[in-house]
């Protein structure tokens, strides 16, 4: 009874059948140190019973134990972990047939053959020799235990050991996986690979298939080529074997039941997939090498930056296909496809990532040299932008633009180094051999969907033509040109090798090409799973959000009452919450903004957008360096309760299944950030997405995202987004890294009515310029010169009245001289110098002079501020006066829609300036300096000086 239970545990648990090996090596590591084996196998180890003394219901782990020990002891344990000798001289060499094991699971990888060319330099490996480990050819022959070597039998000789191992990790393949700590990961590749050799027997469909493939890729290749010689078009000749590999993630991703693929990459073989993956039509494609544009709106872009979406069939059903638009900044469009996938994944509540994948597409030299790429692999685990794991696929020309030389191109051994980050297994692969590229991608999705991580296949290949087609690449490369020119292509070597192995004839190859060159003739659709009628649930529909005029006066009130019912459920804590001493205070005060008692600050009334927002059903993500509590500790959205350090967000509590609320303090990175926001906003058209600065002047670690997304992504490729962008923006005698958000840049990209530029400078303001950014149908980005010393700025404040009616105003009159007619003077400004400029009027009790804030920048509100301004009859003379340099905030970009004004007003009438001088750096550094240029300007404004 007890042997059959004894035996039952052993066939049904995790420690039976085809583990025992692996788990007798982790109790053999155990015995000799426990840290060396990962915690749950340690604790689980401590809880078995010892063998003396053993009572009789310890009898199935007593015996479990006995066997572990017994195993541990007739294996060389102690001279594989440190100590003691070893009985005889065969258990020696079988400790060094393990170490051999070993050696090729590590270093494997660096004696394959993966360069198509040969052209590769390749260090010498003496672990890999079998001198190095004590063994010679003499010992071929002898039979060794396998230990945990997946190749099919406990013992084998060392010859075909060696053959496994060889196969395994020395071929065509090269995996790197043993920088992984997870050992149940490692056990997992392993098994993998060296089951099948890293070269398992595919049948003649898939072979066939395969070919089908490379024909489609060379075929279309060919095709561009002869009709438009010389045209740029970043051809993927030399890189074929990247369409098939596509086409099997997207179809192992469906039988996995992923409904959606989102896919990244640069120029390189895009034409390609548009055509033979995606399914773009070749007569469109062909109609914009001869000038046609699909983009009327705007300055449309360039045919290898398009993106493309479509519906393909596959045995688990129909996926969406969705390419990210991408400018020539390379990697940058990494973080956009993690965006969009995430949002893609919120809209499925998808947590895991089993429904949409983000595939993206490198080059080698950029993967390794463009520091977003690393952004994008730290952000790919964190709770704010994990989305489950990436399949990255880099096509490794062994060449970026010019440079080949390893010494010059990177400082690493492989272009793939930096995944090694976040432990990514690496599949180097040679094009050149389909069926190992067709195998390493069958084992990279299915990595991904078991383990959630991202994993990266390095194709390596070659670029037949050069940078582009227009180069001549035997000028910087001559040796490898040299090569190229004689090399076959990847579609005839495959090929040649299906026609000698008696899977088809010559005829049926040449006939697979000429059938794919008459589809292209007749600009037929190349792609046979594509679905011509998709399936529309699988698209977000922006129909609501396209073709609305700029309308700034929207109605963004919210009921008194309810916003006050709001108010009280946001200051519900949970029982025995203990709030930090200096937010307890914050918490109470706003209690009493709520009763109106107190005058609304900044962070109650961007509190109480976001809240009312949720009410309205508007979902709100907030991201950015210090966004939970507020770099200014003015927001407090997130509480630390102080005895136990949980978290408490209440505006994720005002009531069961609201909208979400999601706010995360991201990684100290803006350009992966922002881009990653930027893609989750084109994708989730009914949520207000916010990206906040930690000070406005760091946004320009982003400027790519602004410059190329941002501010023209609806130009070029129609893109609508809606994205808000906070930026801490002021000068308060910080010095030049903390004044300026940078205002005059993003005036200088305003045009076409693309975006929206505010400096709000009350808490009402914020309140209704948040509010309007959702609930008005139209997505414009929205950047915001958000304050910082105007946060608890005594002046600043507004009330619930002011919060319940009314709207964004784009220009704030004055509202403390009532007789207009005793204005003479105007003084225009934005943001925090206005409350100087109050001050200095009330202490000087200067009461001809208006002062009228400009709250929208861009679009310039002209009618608006001739509105306000008209009032004022006797007018004398009109300043615009900023706290930026002179070369810098507003006064060049809107210095014409101002005089535009004036000239209305009256001919005769000037626009002064009055601010800083202009300047190389945004602010002083000194104090005492800020402090004389700050009373100076303000003296300046009032003609005082």
């Amino acid at each position: 009874m007890q042997d059959s239970s004894i035996q039952r545990q052993l066939a049904s648990s995790h420690i039976g059948g085809s583990n025992a090996a692996y788990v007798d090596e982790l109790y053999e590591a155990y015995l000799t140190d426990p840290n060396a084996v990962p915690e749950d196998w340690r604790a689980y180890f401590e809880k078995l019973p010892s063998v003396e003394g053993s009572v009789e219901s310890d009898l199935p782990h007593s015996a479990v134990r006995e066997y572990f020990l017994l195993q541990a002891k007739n294996r060389s344990r102690v001279q594989k972990f440190g100590g003691g000798a070893v009985s005889t001289e065969h258990e020696r060499r079988q400790v060094r047939v393990l170490h051999l094991i070993a050696a090729y699971r590590n270093r494997g990888h660096q004696v394959a053959s993966l360069d198509p060319l040969g052209l590769m330099e390749r260090e010498q490996v003496p672990d890999l020799e079998l001198a190095h480990h004590g063994l010679s050819q003499a010992d071929l022959d002898t039979v060794f235990q396998t230990g945990n070597l997946f190749i099919g039998k406990p013992e084998a000789t060392l010859r075909e050991i060696v053959d496994c191992l060889r196969g395994s990790y020395c071929s065509t393949v090269g995996a790197e996986y043993m920088h992984i700590v997870n050992t149940a990961e490692k056990r997992w590749l392993q098994q993998r690979l060296e089951s099948v050799r890293s070269h398992p027997q595919y049948g003649a469909d898939i072979r066939k298939h395969i070919l089908e493939r490379l024909t489609a890729a060379e075929g279309l290749e060919k095709y561009l080529g002869s009709r438009y010689p010389g045209t740029k078009r970043f051809g993927l000749e030399g890189g074929e074997s990247l369409i098939p590999l596509v086409d099997e993630v997207i179809q192992r991703a469906g039988s996995y039941g992923v409904k959606e693929i989102v896919l990244g990459m640069a120029h390189r073989g895009r034409l390609n997939v548009l055509v033979n993956t995606l399914g773009k039509s070749p007569a469109d494609l062909f109609g914009e090498f001869e000038g046609k544009t699909f983009n009327e709106r705007g300055s449309g872009d360039v045919k290898y930056h398009q993106g493309f979406s479509s519906n393909v069939q596959t045995p688990g059903g129909e996926v969406h296909l969705a390419m990210a638009f991408n400018p020539s900044h390379l990697e940058i469009v990494s973080p956009v496809v993690e965006g969009s996938v995430r949002a893609r994944q919120e809209r499925r509540v998808d947590d895991n990532g089993d429904q949409v994948v983000p595939l993206l597409i490198h080059g080698d030299a950029a993967f390794a040299g463009q520091g977003v790429v690393m952004e994008t692999f730290q952000m790919s685990q964190t709770r704010g932008f994990k989305t489950g794991g990436t399949v990255h696929v880099i096509v490794n020309n062994q060449v970026g633009f010019t440079t080949s030389r390893r010494e010059d191109a990177r400082s690493t051994e492989y272009c793939t180094d930096v995944a090694k980050m976040v432990q990514s297994p690496i599949f180097h692969v040679n094009g050149d051999d389909p069926e190992a590229v067709f195998f390493v991608t069958q084992v990279a999705m299915d990595y991904r969907m078991q383990f959630k991580k991202d994993v990266v296949i390095d194709l390596i290949c070659y670029r037949r033509l050069g940078h582009n087609e227009a180069d001549e690449p035997s000028a910087t490369q001559p040796l490898m040109y040299k090569k190229i020119k004689s090399r076959p292509t990847t579609r005839t070597l495959y090929a040649e090798r299906l026609i000698k192995d008696g899977v088809l004839s010559d005829d049926e190859s040449s006939q697979m090409a000429e059938e794919y060159r008459n589809m292209l003739d007749q600009g037929l659709h190349v792609v046979k799973a594509l679905v011509r009628e998709p399936n529309k649930a699988l698209f977000v529909d922006w129909s609501p959000y396209i073709g609305h005029e700029v309308v700034d006066d929207w109605d963004t009130g919210f009921p008194l009452k309810k916003l006050q019912n709001l108010a009280a459920r946001l200051e519900q804590l949970p029982e025995a919450f203990v709030p930090q001493r200096q937010v307890k205070k914050i918490l109470e005060d706003r209690n009493k903004m709520t009763a109106g008692a107190l005058g609304i600050n900044w962070g109650y009334a961007e509190t109480m957008a976001y809240a009312t927002l949720l009410d309205q059903g508007f979902p709100v993500r907030l991201t950015g360096q210090d966004v939970g509590r507020g770099t200014f500790s003015h927001r407090h959205a997130v509480l630390h309760n102080q005895k136990n350090g949980e978290a408490y967000v209440p505006l994720r509590h005002l009531y069961d299944e609201q909208p979400s609320f999601e706010i995360y303090d991201s990684l100290l990175s803006e350009e992966a950030v922002l881009a990653f926001e930027y893609g989750y906003s084109t994708t989730a058209p009914k949520s207000l997405v916010i990206w906040e600065a930690q000070f406005g002047d760091f946004a320009n670690g982003a400027q790519v995202v602004i410059d190329q997304f941002i501010s023209s992504g609806e130009a070029k490729w129609a893109r609508v987004c809606g994205l808000t962008l906070l930026l801490p923006h002021g000068y308060e005698g910080q010095g030049p890294e903390h004044s300026s958000a940078r205002l005059e840049r993003f005036l200088q990209l305003c045009a076409e009515h693309n975006m929206q530029v505010c400096v709000p400078s009350t808490p009402a303001q914020i309140f209704h310029l948040l509010r309007r950014q959702a609930i008005r149908p139209l997505r414009k980005p929205l950047v915001v010169m958000s304050p910082k010393s105007l946060l608890r700025h005594k002046r600043a404040v507004s009330s619930l009245e002011e919060l319940a009616g009314g709207h964004f105003q784009t220009v704030l009159a004055e509202h403390e001289i009532q007789d207009a007619t005793a204005v003479e003077r105007v003084i225009l400004c934005s943001g925090k110098v206005y409350y100087d400029l109050l001050e200095k009027r009330e202490a000087e009790e200067i009461t001809n002079t208006a002062i009228v804030r400009v709250e929208q920048l861009y679009p310039f509100p002209e009618q608006r501020l001739f509105e306000v301004m008209e009032q004022y009859s006797n007018l004398k003379s009109v300043v615009w006066c900023q706290e930026e340099p002179m070369n810098q905030g507003a006064w060049y970009c809107s210095q014409h829609h101002m005089r535009n004004v004036v000239a209305r007003l009256d001919p005769k009438l000037n626009l002064e300036y009055a601010g800083r001088d202009s300047a190389a750096a945004p602010a002083a550094g000194l104090m005492s300096q800020h402090v004389a240029q700050q009373q100076k300007l303000v003296q300046d404004a009032f003609g005082l000086n």
